[in-house]
């Protein structure tokens, strides 16, 4: 059994939809991120960096892992699936995961920051951020245009970006003109494993539309802990 300490946010859903696509038997601990439970000790101890998602694998006395991608790569190892064992193939799988962990994922964070949860508006970050996750989206793009996934056959690799790509709208970036891109989120959409991993924790970003009060409540909570961050840093209380 593995006990699996998440929160339905991007880096969250990345690994309960491998815990269902692996067919793992694991053990939802939802954190609440605006009551600062990830920073509690007992968290911490888990994972030092006080961030979701972490794991620990009863099954191997314990064992802790934190940071997603290498949370990907350890279920992948630990079961045989989802990430080659050939040398070639499994750097293709490991080169689009890094893409998404250096690239795509700290860009839309980026752009979550400034244009949903900044208290003011700096419309130079938000071009930037949101110009830079769209620049990513079309290399996306081009790259699906002759192949169905992203490294061969479907992989931890697909997981990672999906999971941060599908929610472009919240970061105010379409993709109506990337039809390969498109294409390819719509199918593994409709895979079950992925339908029941973005519901482990319950995914709100059908509810985060513009304007609603979901939206509205949710941004609030984000912005309260980018302004507890934002003061922390400072070394203020």
């Amino acid at each position: 059994m593995i006990d699996l300490y998440t929160a339905a946010t991007p880096n969250g859903h990345k690994a309960s939809i491998a815990l269902e696509e692996l067919a793992l038997p694991y053990e939802l601990k939802v954190l609440d991120l605006s009551k600062g439970e990830q920073k509690t000790p007992e968290f911490l101890a888990i994972n030092p960096n006080g961030r979701i998602p972490a794991i620990v694998d009863r099954a191997e006395g314990d064992f802790a892992v934190f940071e997603s991608g290498a949370i990907l790569i350890y279920l992948a190892e630990k079961t045989g699936k989802l990430l080659p064992t050939d040398v070639k193939g499994r750097s293709r799988v490991l080169q689009w995961l890094m893409f998404q962990m250096g690239g795509i994922g700290p860009m839309m964070g980026q752009a979550n920051v400034f244009y949903r949860y900044f208290p003011e508006k700096i419309q130079p970050a938000i071009d930037r951020y949101q110009g830079e996750s769209k620049r990513l989206f079309r290399v996306l793009d081009g790259h699906l245009k002759d192949n169905e996934f992203l490294a061969s056959d479907y992989s931890i690799a697909d997981i990672a970006n999906f999971a941060w790509v599908r929610t472009h709208r919240w970061s105010g970036v379409e993709v109506d003109d990337l039809p390969h891109l498109q294409r390819w989120l719509d199918a593994i959409k409709e895979r079950p494993a992925v339908q029941r991993g973005l519901h482990a924790p319950p995914s709100s970003l059908e509810l985060r539309r513009d304007g609603s009060e979901e939206a509205k409540k949710f941004a609030e909570a984000a912005r309260t802990m980018v302004e507890m961050g934002q003061s922390k840093t400072a070394g203020t209380p």
